[in-house]
């Protein structure tokens, strides 16, 4: 594999593994579960965009048809990080609102036949901030450029 594989991957990882003490410093909750999950601060998918296409460019220069294609395909995963899946993550909050509108409805009623098993609530973090996304990109342009200088020196 290419070093601009490993240093992307990296970056996703270490995006990561940085929302934990994130989250811990802003909600005073310890969740090691987030490393697993989409969503939240700093972005993933915007650090490894973001470290490729930065190591791309002082790799192989601004002037490349690798650049422009990792250009263009970072800014298209960020968009849509924090566009469409924000959206399909705020359509999720209303829809888990209304299951639980739904549940205070059948307690309310005496009912005399046995309820179904409730739904599994969707999960509500899918997409990202603005700020999440450039958190990520932001990272992801210190990483590409630390992972360039390592490998320049090999």
């Amino acid at each position: 594999m290419n070093k601009g594989v490993y240093i992307a991957l990296f970056s996703i990882g270490l995006a990561q593994g940085l929302k934990i003490p994130i989250h811990y410093f802003r909600k005073k909750e310890f969740r090691p579960e987030l490393f697993f999950q989409t969503g939240g601060m700093p972005s993933s998918h915007s650090a490894g965009v973001s470290s490729l296409t930065t190591f791309i460019a002082l790799k192989r220069g601004i002037p490349t048809v690798d650049f422009a294609l990792s250009l263009i395909y970072g800014l298209i995963v960020m968009y849509d990080a924090q566009g469409i899946r924000r959206q399909t993550g705020e359509l999720t909050l209303k829809v888990n609102s209304m299951n639980e509108l739904i549940e205070k409805i059948h307690k309310e009623e005496s009912l005399e036949f046995e309820q179904e098993k409730a739904p599994k609530k969707l999960r509500e973090m899918l997409g990202h901030q603005p700020a999440e996304v450039i958190g990520g990109a932001m990272l992801g342009v210190l990483t590409g450029t630390i992972g360039y200088l390592f490998s320049k020196k090999r």
